[in-house]
């Protein structure tokens, strides 16, 4: 008897911000396929990540857990499980292109099939990894564009991590996986339940789109915010040193300058978004792949990013903050057929609540240790209750050298960022500042809410503590 349950086609970027996506409020964006999804499916515009870095971020909203609760504090940690072997293990066929951003890079995970694509600019571990990508590129002759050929450029410091692309249109990472991934839909004989993971390498820096897909972005006028001294000299020790930090190592192939033009920024921010554009393009014929081959006829499809890029924005380079261009990102589900769409869910959730549900519309009962809560009430109409608080934790690692971690608690006004060991910290009224731009920690007319949002980020520890004690059972 043929197995009835969906399809699940889960895609993801690295490092796209919020406010990237035409249909849900941002018109100088081009993403018609990301606005269909929108259009038609059910999108929270209020989904925070766990962490503000790739693999911890990536190991929550595939286990289910808090960064400290899993152990993957920053990348390289080692993280071989997830909620995905539950669905190897019920009969689904599962499939990984492009990047999960595991360690080792190739571990199974659960998956069937794995074609690892990694970072474009693979610098620190796994420097010396080829995937799938790499092979491709050998084949044909080539080497990818990265941070030894950039830095051969005379401008190389002035360009803030914007290049063009200048190898065939075809070797583009994000073009390589988009076309892996419509090759494997169409060659491999059709096999259901499918859940096939795609994770693009983009828009994660170096920002080096095809140069087509800039033009239209360089032209026009593009959102910059731009940070205040006051603004600047109210931020953490922690995060004044992360500033400089990134002046002086060339992260991902960006060298930031503290007081970058408003043509570089402009640049910068429209070669990635011009990126983003790109993978529109890409989803687009994705979709019409796995329609073409019937997958389409019942499936979820979620769309999501591991994290934000502030690109600028308050004066920092990237993410290891907790500003919410970093920790919101999208979250979209589409399902014609099984969930009514055309919604957008404003109520607070973490981006990692999608595990749960995603298991329970395949039939299997989650894990009894995860600290996430399921979306499925949310997806199918019924009475939900959103979460009173959501919450961040980046740990010290070679970039974010200032404080052994930061942990950030948010509710639907207000943000509080604890950070480890310093006396100074975050607070921002998010009604009367939802930018973050001042800084209310240790002011006095706002001591009462920092001793309430610092104990309800005690609470939650030890609350995390007591569900999470035997979480280790689940892998066994």
């Amino acid at each position: 008897m043929a197995d009835a349950r969906p399809n699940i086609i889960f895609i993801i970027t690295d490092q796209q911000r919020f406010d990237t996506i035409a249909e849900l409020g941002f018109p100088y964006m081009d993403t018609p396929n990301l606005d269909r999804l929108v259009r038609e499916g059910i999108t929270f515009t209020q989904s925070y990540v766990t962490s503000a870095s790739c693999a911890p971020a990536r190991a929550s909203l595939f286990t289910g857990r808090y960064p400290h609760t899993h152990g993957i504090l920053k990348n390289a940690d080692t993280w071989r499980h997830s909620w995905i072997e539950q669905l190897a293990e019920s009969g689904y066929h599962c499939v990984n292109v492009g990047k999960m951003h595991t360690y080792p890079f190739e571990t199974p995970l659960g998956f069937h099939e794995r074609f690892v694509i990694e970072n474009k600019d693979r610098y620190l571990e796994g420097r010396y990894f080829f995937d799938r990508w790499d092979m491709s590129l050998q084949a044909k002759g080539l080497v990818k564009q990265q941070r030894e050929q950039y830095r051969l450029r005379e401008d190389y410091a002035e360009r803030l991590g914007a290049f063009e692309w200048e190898l065939g249109d075809d070797t583009h990472s994000d073009v390589f996986v988009g076309d892996l991934a419509t090759w494997w839909i169409e060659q491999k004989p059709v096999t259901q339940p499918l859940f096939l993971e795609i994770g693009f390498p983009g828009p994660h820096p170096p920002y080096d789109p095809l140069p087509r897909y800039t033009e239209p972005y360089l032209s026009q006028d593009l959102p910059l915010q731009w940070p205040s001294d006051e603004e600047l000299d109210g931020q953490p020790s922690a995060q004044k040193a992360l500033r400089q930090h990134n002046t002086e190592v060339d992260h991902d192939s960006v060298v930031w300058l503290h007081k970058p033009t408003a043509e570089q920024r402009h640049r910068q921010r429209a070669y990635y978004l011009a990126n983003v554009t790109m993978i529109d393009e890409k989803i687009g014929q994705i979709l019409a792949a796995l329609e073409g081959q019937g997958y389409l006829e019942d499936a979820i499809v979620v769309f999501t990013s591991d994290h934000g890029d502030c690109l600028g924005d308050h004066g920092h380079s990237q993410k290891w903050t907790m500003f919410d261009t970093i920790t919101r990102t999208p979250l979209i589900v589409w399902a014609p057929g099984r969930l009514d769409g055309g919604r957008q869910i404003e109520a607070l959730v973490q981006q990692f609540d999608i595990g749960p549900a995603l298991l329970q519309l395949a039939g299997i009962e989650p894990a009894p240790h995860s600290e996430a809560r399921s979306l499925l009430p949310f997806l199918q109409g019924d009475q939900a209750q959103p979460r009173d608080y959501v919450y961040a934790e980046q740990a010290r690692d070679g970039i974010l050298q200032g404080c052994e971690m930061m942990t950030m608690i948010r509710s639907k006004d207000w943000k509080l960022v604890h950070y480890l060991g310093c006396e100074d910290g975050e607070l921002y009224d998010l009604i009367s500042d939802p930018d973050e731009r001042h800084n209310l920690w240790g002011h006095p007319d706002h001591d009462a809410k920092q001793r309430e949002m610092l104990d309800a980020l005690l609470d939650w520890r030890t609350r995390s503590a007591i569900q999470s004690a035997n979480w280790c059972e689940d892998w066994r």
